[in-house]
């Protein structure tokens, strides 16, 4: 049983038909969703799934399966709901929700290409995000950064998403700014998003097709972690 992605391929795409393949304490497992599961800082998306006799459940979120990695479950709200296998079931995510984070993920690519660290950490919200990057020493700069994203931003550079083979990994893995952290491998192949001219990162996140989509941002603040630990966090403007 595996189910197939959508977000991948279609991340504006809002509305979809499924149909129900396991229902467990996880929640409800699709044989296709637009529903993005947590993961690669993230969250997962929320919405609606609308049953056969009209009956609409609330998405509460959606991840993974912690060993069958191509099944994704929709967590629903209220335990008296029942579906059953081969319901058939329409799906609805929550877009303005998922546009931001589509928005604030390609943001902070557009970040990590301008810090030359290790990205340690990852958080991605629907008004603010950051990252953590390996850097002993605080040579950051908050005007600067702000200044640097939003002409990024402003330039209108398209934003492709595509895959690799599983004989490309090792080169993907060459490009990544999370070294520490295995690429987005699903089915022998590694997603690629590419910020043309500006950077290529393994992810398997939701992006937008052009940075000025993105709308203007700020670095609301640089932190000191740890001794090798800089959190730069960035908001929408």
């Amino acid at each position: 049983m595996q189910t197939r992605p959508l977000f991948e391929h279609a991340p504006y795409e809002t509305t979809f038909s499924a149909t129900a393949l396991e229902v467990s304490d996880l929640g409800v497992a699709l044989d296709q969703t637009l529903f993005y599961p947590t993961g690669g800082g993230q969250p997962g998306d929320t919405g609606s799934l609308t049953m056969p006799d009209g009956t609409t459940v609330r998405v509460m979120g959606t991840l993974r399966d912690p060993l069958r990695r191509s099944v994704i479950w929709h967590q629903v709200e209220g335990s008296e709901i029942r579906f059953s296998s081969g319901m058939a079931l329409r799906g609805d995510i929550d877009a303005a929700r998922r546009h931001q984070h589509m928005r604030m993920h390609t943001c902070l690519h557009l970040l990590c290409s301008m810090v030359a660290a290790p990205v340690t950490g990852c958080s991605i919200g629907h008004e603010k995000g950051r990252l953590d990057f390996d850097l002993p020493e605080m040579t950051l700069d908050k005007a600067v950064i702000t200044a640097k994203l939003n002409e990024l931003v402003e330039a209108g550079i398209e934003v492709r998403s595509y895959r690799t083979t599983v004989a490309q990994t090792e080169a993907a893995l060459q490009m990544s700014r999370t070294q520490g952290v295995a690429p987005p491998t699903l089915n022998g192949e590694v997603q690629m998003i590419e910020i043309v001219g500006v950077d290529v990162q393994p992810c398997g996140g939701t992006h937008v097709r052009n940075t000025r989509e993105i709308g203007r941002v700020v670095c609301e603040k640089i932190e000191k972690k740890s001794a090798h630990n800089r959190r730069v966090s960035v908001r929408f403007a």
